[in-house]
């Protein structure tokens, strides 16, 4: 690993300017947990760290009247343990669990797996599902951008020079609505999916009035799975319904082969866990199914 510099900021403001000044040469250290792994690879070179660590308010987790309000520095451990996130948005639990290890998820922050903007991250897909919005904050003041317009390409989001993620802010849950999130990988832990699936729907009835799909590793970006969402909503929920959903999302999916898969499995996978990840959010939406991090 090379030499670089590093500053450590206390404010948001002192942040923004100190990433503005140096935006073509830093990189933004929230848990580290990708960003110093890249950095021993080789793969990132910054010339500066920018460490938000101090930052007190990147780190609110609590529940509004708006819906679930996540700062940048909220770490995968505190999402898989908070207890109302496992009783009222368990799909972030499914998600959160899946980073790593214990060890790992202590330090992983969410803004630092969805600003990897990694194509195979757990935690995309769920707050796709859920309809989640990023706010940021940079030289020309805050915005708002809903999750699914986030990404661009691999590594890649729509963020400026000297713009950073402040939190995120999940819809409060109505009633007969649910969420899931399965992925499959060759090892329980420690590995990055080979694809995974995150769903919520909203029902009236036997009805699906409303859904969200985002699909993980068979896009350059995590994927809205649009064709999907538009084959299940208004119809009942049914094996007919699944299989016109599951046909879409692998229609909308453009996997690529890789040492971890190939794109014919891949697209095997997104027909399989799109119809199981349906199914268990319809199944948390009646009151029942899987408890948060758990797979069936």
């Amino acid at each position: 690993m090379r030499r670089f510099g590093y500053l450590a900021p206390r404010t948001l403001p002192e942040a923004v300017q100190l990433l503005s000044e140096h935006a073509s040469v830093a990189r933004v250290l929230a848990g580290g947990t990708d960003l110093v792994v890249q950095m021993k690879d080789g793969a990132r070179r910054p010339e500066v760290i920018i460490d938000i660590t101090g930052i007190d308010e990147l780190r609110v987790l609590e529940e509004r009247e708006d819906g679930l309000h996540l700062g940048a520095l909220v770490r995968m451990g505190e999402i898989e343990d908070h207890p109302v996130i496992i009783a009222r948005y368990p799909v972030l639990v499914d998600a959160a669990r899946l980073v790593g290890s214990r060890q790992v998820r202590n330090l992983a922050t969410i803004a630092g797996n969805t600003c990897n903007a990694s194509p195979g991250a757990d935690t995309p897909p769920a707050l796709i599902a859920l309809g989640a919005r990023v706010y940021t904050l940079g030289p020309n003041g805050p915005r708002v951008i809903p999750i699914d317009q986030f990404f661009v390409g691999p590594g890649k989001t729509v963020l400026s020079p000297g713009e950073l993620v402040t939190k995120f802010v999940v819809p409060r849950p109505g009633p007969n609505e649910g969420a899931y999130y399965e992925r499959h990988t060759p090892r329980r832990e420690l590995d990055i999916a080979v694809v995974g699936v995150g769903a919520w729907v909203k029902l009236a009835g036997e009805v699906i009035a409303d859904t969200r799909i985002g699909i993980a590793a068979v896009y350059p970006t995590p994927l809205r799975a649009t064709e999907a969402e538009a084959a299940l909503r208004g119809q009942p929920f049914s094996a007919a319904a699944l299989e016109a959903a599951a046909q879409a999302a692998v229609a909308q999916s453009q996997p690529i082969s890789d040492v971890r898969g190939s794109a014919e499995f891949r697209r095997w996978l997104v027909d399989v866990l799109t119809r199981r990840a349906v199914t268990n959010a319809v199944a948390r939406a009646r009151g029942g199914g899987p408890r948060a991090g758990e797979t069936p």
